[in-house]
């Protein structure tokens, strides 16, 4: 069984650089951090996905 692979390039890993096999592959990964390219797509929510739980609740 062979080790890790570099996420960006597949090569071994360099316990230097662990995830990664370089700096270069390591600089390559937070470009995509800082510029967005690794995004969580979000769903806006709509009237009905809000949270109403409290909506109903009297204070008197």
């Amino acid at each position: 069984m062979t080790g890790p692979a570099c996420p960006i390039c597949g090569k071994p890993v360099d316990p230097a650089f662990r995830p990664f096999c370089s700096r270069r592959c390591a600089d390559v990964d937070l470009n995509r951090w800082l510029s967005g390219g690794y995004a969580i797509p979000a769903a806006e929510a709509g009237e009905d996905d809000e949270d109403t739980s409290l909506a109903g609740d009297d204070e008197s």
